[in-house]
């Protein structure tokens, strides 16, 4: 690998911006509140753009566009869910969620939201929710970084330990200067990346395979079965994959963001921004998968790498059909896809460590300052811990990201959504749901029950326990005011 490789220098310089982005941030952190959720500070744009990009990891690059080029179209129902799941969770939970958090005692986690929402003295829901995102976020955590593992490993040639180190050491140095601030400003920086890369590369493989009907016959002469959406489906298989969309409801560093914009005004924009970018990313990932198919066939002598694992569909695409520079600032989207969410997700089990464990339990009077750097400090021990569990290069953690995606999504998904909506819900049925959705999406991945993806069970089972705990309870009177009060500020402002 020379130095003068141009693919290598855009990484660099493309690392390099991203770093420097995280000392911007560094200097308008001031105190816990900044560290964790930027001031509540963020626009529609950021907002927008920072939500996209965090939830979009290296599979949008890498794992769909591969499933598609292996399977046709009868992949993309994973994309209809998730875009039917998002703009439901725009419109009912993120305004709502941020008035909410404001009105329950200015929240800065989940955990701490929901101890103030339900009054909870005991503490108990908050050590139970701040465990549930350690565990699942940990895991998560491992799987970004053997994504940007891989990634480093087959363009550069990299042992799989160096790209280990390699792919997590900048994502680590701009999260742990700079924080929620440096998290979003990169965030749309590597969302505006990801849009460019994934409108370009399908436009450009098109050109090359001889337009859209020489494409299209090309597909067609490989299989037929290509076009067809219901290819080897079942209907259990497809609300499986529309299934993920449930899960949006309860993803930590998604729903940190509609809590941290500048107001519920910024909202309705920001969801228009959001969908628009969702949309385009996710047509053009199916389009990269898809017309990969007519590529490959046309060159098959080009075809080795991506017959051995289909996932570099998109790589293979961006070094053959593109000028080393470019090549490399689309190689570089990729790194954009793994580094956004993973420095969401070290800062949310960042801020569960510093908000509901140790400010909460061990030093309650500590100062702002020394809460920060306990945040950071936090940043590097979970980040460790992740890379521990990825070192193994025949780890299986990428498939435990669906697992980690459905545990969030029934734990908390639910309690979000109905805490939200229903000033009646207690307690006893924000506890109820945690547990509930949480153990069922582990007893059901276990038993592998009727081929359904356990989120569903998960959070259906998981807002039964909510509603009917909840009944044999009621709220206190400063509950429905807190709620009552938020919902006008909502109702006023959005």
């Amino acid at each position: 690998m020379s130095v003068s490789n141009p693919t290598l220098i855009t990484f660099v310089i493309y690392i390099a911006a991203m770093v420097l982005i995280g000392f911007m941030a560094y200097r308008s952190t001031n105190n816990l509140s900044d560290y964790i959720l930027g001031g509540r500070s963020l626009g529609s744009v950021v907002t927008a753009l920072s939500a996209g990009a965090s939830d979009m990891s290296g599979w949008l690059l890498m794992g769909l566009p591969g499933a598609i080029y292996m399977s046709g179209l009868s992949e993309s129902w994973i994309a209809i869910g998730l875009i039917v799941g998002a703009y439901l969770n725009w419109l009912f939970v993120a305004g709502r969620l941020r008035v909410q958090t404001e009105h329950n005692g200015d929240a800065l986690t989940l955990p701490d939201y929901f101890s103030s929402r339900f009054e909870d003295k005991s503490g108990l829901l908050r050590i139970i929710s701040a465990i549930v995102i350690l565990v699942f976020f940990t895991i998560y955590c491992a799987s970004g970084i053997v994504a940007g593992a891989r990634l480093f490993e087959s363009t550069f040639g990299m042992s799989y330990e160096t790209a280990l180190w390699a792919g997590a050491a900048a994502t680590i140095a701009y999260t742990f200067v700079g924080g929620f601030l440096a998290v979003s400003w990169t965030d749309t920086v590597q969302a505006t990346l990801m849009i460019f890369a994934l409108l370009l590369t399908p436009i450009i493989v098109l050109l090359a395979t001889g337009g859209i009907d020489t494409t299209f016959l090309a597909i067609e002469a490989q299989d037929p079965s290509n076009f067809d959406m219901l290819k080897n489906t079942t209907f259990i298989g497809i609300i499986s994959l529309m299934g993920w969309g449930l899960g949006y409801f309860g993803q930590p560093h998604i729903l940190a963001r509609f809590m941290a914009a500048d107001s519920v005004k910024s909202i309705a924009n920001a969801r228009r921004i959001s969908m628009t970018w969702m949309i385009l990313c996710l047509g053009g990932t199916v389009a990269v998968g898809f017309f990969g198919i007519a590529y490959f066939s046309a060159n098959p002598d080009l075809a080795a790498p991506v017959s051995e694992n289909h996932e570099r569909v998109f790589i293979e695409l961006a070094k053959i059909l593109f000028n080393p520079w470019v090549a490399g600032v689309l190689l570089s989207a990729i790194l954009a896809a793994v580094m956004s969410t993973l420095s969401c997700q070290l800062l949310v089990c960042s801020s569960a460590l510093t908000e509901d464990f140790y400010k909460t339990f061990l030093r309650k009077t500590a100062s702002q300052v020394e809460l920060v750097w306990v945040g950071r400090a936090m940043v590097l021990l979970v980040a460790l811990i992740a890379i521990a569990l990825a070192a193994n290069p025949d780890n299986r953690v990428l498939g435990l990201v669906s697992y980690a995606w459905a545990g969030f999504g029934a734990a908390f998904g639910p309690v979000v959504l109905i805490s939200v909506i229903w000033k009646d819900m207690t307690r006893d049925g924000a506890l109820a749901g945690i547990l509930v959705g949480a153990i069922t999406v582990i007893v059901w991945k276990h038993f592998e029950l009727l081929g359904l993806y356990e989120i569903i069970p998960g959070f259906i089972f998981a807002s039964l326990a909510i509603y009917f705990v909840s009944k044999m309870g009621e709220p206190t009177r400063g509950m429905l005011q807190r709620f009552a009060a938020a919902e006008a500020d909502f109702r006023l402002n959005k």
